[in-house]
Order: structure tokens, then C-alpha cells, then sequence
């Protein structure tokens, strides 16, 4: 008799887990109820990756792969998809996406490496619900501020839309960081948010951007 799976055992563990006869608190859940938690396993790994504890990654990659299985179960459950269809898209993806690893495709660097990986990824979205009108579009919007600052500006200035103020004057790593924490202890000190603060001012920066993308796209005929 074969013996499973550890993936077959968790599979079905998670199975039992959701049916009548499994845990209340489990079968309660629902991917709205379970979309935080995936975001603090995430956090909890990079803590333990950069404490470059092997034990706690362990634990914790764990803890994220139950996120993963957990919603393929929920999906399941509803006739939308399961691990199966996941795991063979992943793996499909990942072929297709690398040509030069599968295929007979030649590339010099990693620059190159990227472009083809943007530029399959924009042909497997064409026509499709997922297809970005917008060189700005891809952004998650659950991100927090500066890294949506530094995505957002990547992309902007990659499209030529956003060349970013110069600075005044020239500052350091550690200068930048300390004017950083002052801006988000003043902001705390006036009873502000910063995180709401800078999110706020992203969706008028963001909003000011893709009308230019848009006023370009017009000049240019598209």
C-alpha cells in the first residue's frame, strides 16, 4: 500500500477540519474572515527569515501553506477551484514564464530575464478581465504606504510619468530615515495617522498620474 503524502494528509486534514463532524471555528471561516490572517503569517516568516532561524521558518512557512490550502478547501467546497488546479497553474506559469530555463529562448542578464517575464505576463492577460489598462495598474491596494510609494513611483517613472521632486538637499540612509520617524512622530504627536496621511495623498497622486497617462496615450493615438 503506498504510503501519502504529507501534502495528501494536510489536504485532508483540511477536509475534516471543515466538515460537520470538524472544528466550529474552522468551519465558520470564510476567505473574507481569513484574508488577515494571511497577511500576519507573511510578516511572521519575514521575522523569522531575518532572524535566520530555520526552526521558526519552518513553523511559519507552515502556517503560510495552511493559508493557501485553507482557501483552496473553501473554494472547493463552493465548485470554484481546488490545490490540484492551483498547484498545476503555478507550475504551468512557471514554465511558461521562464523560456530561457524550458525552452529554447537565449537571454544575457537578468534585465532581460524580466522583460520577457513582463512582457508573457502582458500577453497571458490580453483580452482578459485581468488585462492592465495601465502602466500604473498592479499595485495591491492592501500594501502599506511607502512600499505603495515606491511601487507606484517605479512605475511611474519607468513610463516616464513621474520624474519625482529632487531633493533640497542630500541626505544619507540613516538622515532619510530619521527624517522619516520625525515626520510619523510629529504626524502621531498631532493625533494624525501617517499611514492614512500618505495613503491619502497616493490617491490623488495616483489619480493626477494616470490622467497624464492618459492625456499621453491621446496625443500619441492610442
Amino acid at each position: 500500500m503506498k504510503k501519502s503524502s504529507a501534502i495528501e494528509d494536510l489536504l485532508k486534514v483540511m477536509a475534516k477540519l471543515r466538515s460537520p463532524t470538524g472544528c466550529p471555528w474552522d468551519r465558520e471561516q470564510s476567505h473574507l474572515t481569513l484574508r488577515r490572517h494571511a497577511i500576519e503569517e507573511v510578516y511572521e516568516l519575514i521575522d523569522a527569515i531575518e532572524a535566520r532561524d530555520d526552526i521558526e521558518m519552518t513553523e511559519e512557512l507552515g502556517d503560510l501553506l495552511l493559508q493557501v490550502v485553507f482557501h483552496c478547501q473553501l473554494a472547493n467546497e463552493r465548485g470554484a477551484f481546488d490545490f490540484e488546479k492551483v498547484t498545476r497553474h503555478l507550475v504551468d506559469k512557471l514554465i511558461r514564464r521562464h523560456p530561457h530555463v524550458f525552452a529554447a529562448t537565449k537571454v544575457k542578464d537578468v534585465d532581460e530575464v524580466w522583460a520577457n517575464w513582463e512582457k508573457i505576463k502582458k500577453a497571458e492577460k490580453h483580452g482578459t478581465h485581468l488585462e492592465r489598462k495601465s502602466v500604473l495598474d498592479g499595485i495591491p491596494k492592501h500594501l502599506p504606504a511607502l512600499l505603495r510609494v515606491e511601487k507606484l513611483s517605479k512605475k511611474a517613472r519607468k513610463a516616464n510619468l513621474f520624474a519625482g521632486k529632487k531633493p533640497a538637499k542630500k541626505l544619507t540612509k540613516t538622515q532619510l530615515a530619521q527624517e522619516l520617524f520625525a515626520l510619523a512622530e510629529f504626524a502621531q504627536s498631532r493625533g494624525w495617522g501617517a499611514e492614512e496621511l500618505l495613503c491619502g495623498e497616493i490617491k490623488k497622486v495616483e489619480r493626477r498620474l494616470r490622467r497624464l497617462e492618459q492625456t499621453k496615450l491621446s496625443k500619441n493615438g492610442h
